[in-house]
């Protein structure tokens, strides 16, 4: 009986644009059934199948308010793969165009249009979904499986002007549309900044995706029921609110959640630009600034950073443990990160523990604790006749970047202790005293910055022969950037990339091969090698080469600064969001763009090591297990695994360019 009524429900509420308040919805199905009203609470609180948003309308227990919200929800998507490269993945085989309403191919099109194929039948049967429409089912699809619709520029929704602080302007291939709006809450109304409306650029975007006239008048409602249905917390309706955190008595950890690493990378200072020489210029996704560091404070809008005076004071500062506030009227407060009532945030390149030891202008932090006279000790070093511990600084940074909720035990002379990274504070285990624990940068100066700048001194020709493969051309060996060195068709090199390509792409022609001579980037690499196999244990990582297809206009900065894949392009986000790899070349064509009959395509080196299959909400690989660490990327299939995903670029090279038509 709950099955039928589940799927009665969900039936309904497709036929209604997917959302219908609890009042309605019960009218609705009590002209077909007749449930006790505890049946239907216990089926609509499936979070796996519907979404329920409390209203203002009291309700008795085990009952909904009429003027409650539910929305249908699924876990069904669409496969992603090429047409028969898939043969049982759980997914529909479905042509996206067509689902979207719109495929300009019609019956010409390579992709299934087939809806009662035996196939998908089976997979719509497992669902509990057989019963709905076509309409209904593409509409259901529409507002739960991200890889059909365009996602909501969050970079457009911040800061000030035309395109907000959206840096593709009208390049971008994210909506431009206030997201509280399509949320249904945005506060300003007429009078908003933000574009309320589907303009031009944006109704471009959304027929390239085959978006259906039909489908664009209701279109508010999808992205409404959509943004719904990935931010509502899954709980029943009228569960009483989580009370509000106490507030921090002293300094608190600043780790970025998981489901904020992609914002923490676009406050991060781009190392490139500090080096005078960021390929992906106004596309680079990270902050150009001519300092490791940034100070701002948040404008009266609530939505624009602006830089605070007396930067370099205020970063001294604070790379002092013993200082709690910066000097000036009004102070900056480092424990709350505020500027009199304004909230500031700190910018600033990457930690140090997380690049190869050549980079410089890398962040590098320092773990200090707190003695019972109120000094100040550096973890690892001896201060104020204290025994060393037996951690370090470098090691407790590589811990805290892991995990942040993790619990480090340590010890210093006949103690025992075990430091707290959420709390921030360190705690004996036989005397159970606390000592507040702080975590801040080594201090840069402007000038130290400009001598770093000068002193790195360009690889000579015999250092970097060194550690570049045996095969490469000596005499194509720049220092900071890349050189192309094009193979000869009877080379084994040549060969093997060809062979490689010809086994999916057998009818193209192929003009050239070159291979791409990036030292710097090669070092990186290897250097990425020997991290993972260290954390394995000494056994070797499982590298491989696939392909990637990406826009023509890419090539030369993904050649000098490797792949970053908010800027390289997204093609569908279904096992994770990072950066898409095939084990096919016919895969990558479909994403290869170019103006002219001429293509390329990368053919890219790619340390998978351990893998799993990926999510469409991962931000990096999952946990192996409990203390077991973490796979190193994600796949489309464990057995047979033809797409990995990439989440930490330093695991890749570009290896080969190929030029065909």
């Amino acid at each position: 009986m709950a099955t039928t009524v589940s799927n009665l429900i969900t039936r309904i509420l497709c036929e209604n644009q997917g959302r219908l308040d609890y009042k309605q919805l019960y009218q609705k199905i009590r002209q077909t059934v007749t449930v006790v009203d505890s049946l239907l609470f216990d089926v609509l609180s499936d979070s796996s199948k519907f979404v329920i948003i409390a209203g203002k309308q009291k309700a008795a227990s085990r009952a909904l308010g009429a003027d409650s919200i539910i929305i249908a929800k699924t876990s069904l998507r669409l496969c992603q793969k090429l047409p028969n490269d898939c043969n049982n993945c759980g997914d529909l085989h479905l042509c996206r165009y067509f689902v979207c309403g719109n495929c300009k191919y019609r019956n010409k099109c390579k992709n299934s249009h087939d809806l009662d194929s035996a196939y998908n039948r089976g997979v719509l049967r497992a669902k509990g979904l057989q019963e709905l429409g076509e309409a209904a089912l593409f509409h259901l699809l529409l507002q739960n499986d991200s890889y059909l619709l365009p996602e909501i520029c969050s970079h457009y929704n911040k800061g000030n002007g035309e395109h907000g602080s959206c840096r593709y302007k009208e390049g971008c291939t994210n909506l431009h549309v206030c997201q509280h709006f399509l949320q249904g809450d945005c506060k300003f109304g007429a009078a908003c900044k933000r574009s309320h409306t589907f303009g031009p650029s944006t109704m471009k975007i959304l027929s390239g995706r085959g978006v259906s006239p039909e489908n664009m008048r209701i279109l508010h409602e999808i992205y409404k029921n959509r943004f719904a249905i990935t931010h509502h917390a899954e709980k029943p309706a009228g569960s009483p609110p989580a009370p509000p955190p106490a507030p921090a008595v002293k300094e608190r950890s600043r780790k970025p959640s998981s489901n904020s690493i992609s914002e923490a990378d676009s406050n991060e200072i781009c190392l490139f630009f500090i080096r005078r020489h960021c390929s992906f210029k106004e596309k680079c996704i990270q902050v150009h600034y001519h300092l490791p560091y940034r100070w701002q404070v948040l404008s009266s809008d609530g939505s624009t950073w602006k830089d605070l005076p007396n930067m370099e004071d205020i970063e001294k500062a604070y790379c002092n443990p013993e200082k709690n506030k910066s000097q000036g009227s009004p102070p900056v407060d480092f424990l709350t990160m505020t500027f009199g009532a304004w909230k500031v945030r700190r910018l600033s390149t990457a930690s140090s523990v997380t690049k190869p030891p050549h980079y410089i202008l890398t962040t590098e932090w320092l773990w200090y604790w707190q003695d019972e006279h109120g000094k100040w000790s550096e973890y690892g070093q001896e201060a104020n006749g204290k025994t060393a511990s037996s951690i370090t600084s470098q090691s407790l940074e590589n811990v805290y970047l892991a995990d942040v909720d993790k619990e480090v035990q340590f010890s210093a002379g006949n103690q025992h202790y075990v430091l707290h990274f959420k709390d921030m504070f360190q705690q004996n285990c036989k005397f159970k005293t606390k000592r507040e624990v702080r975590r801040r940068p080594r201090f840069l100066s402007a000038q130290e910055v400009e001598k770093k700048l000068k002193k790195e001194m360009p690889e000579t020709s015999s250092s970097t022969a060194v550690c570049v493969p045996q095969h490469w051309d000596k005499a194509a060996l720049p220092d900071f950037t890349y050189k192309l060195v094009t193979l000869s068709s009877s080379t084994m090199e040549y060969r093997q990339v060809e062979q490689l390509f010809r086994r999916t792409m057998p009818a193209s022609t192929i003009h050239s091969i070159q291979r791409v001579q990036n030292p710097s980037l090669w070092r990186v690499f290897q250097w990425q090698k020997e991290q993972m196999q260290k954390k394995n244990g000494g056994k070797a990582v499982d590298e491989r080469l696939l392909f990637h297809g990406t826009e023509q206009s890419l090539i030369t900065a993904i050649c000098e600064q490797n792949f970053d894949w908010r800027i390289c392009g997204v093609h569908g986000t279904m096992y994770g969001k990072g950066s898409y790899f095939a084990r096919d070349a016919a895969y990558s064509d479909r994403y290869t763009q170019s103006n002219s009959k001429t293509k390329s395509m990368f053919v890219v080196l790619v340390l998978v090591g351990e893998f799993t299959r990926g999510a469409t909400n991962y931000l990096r690989p999952p946990e192996k297990g409990t203390n077991q660490g973490f796979y190193d990327s994600c796949v489309d299939s464990e057995t047979n695994p033809t797409i990995f995903v990439i989440f930490e670029k330093h695991q890749i090279y570009p290896e080969f360019i190929i030029e065909y038509s």
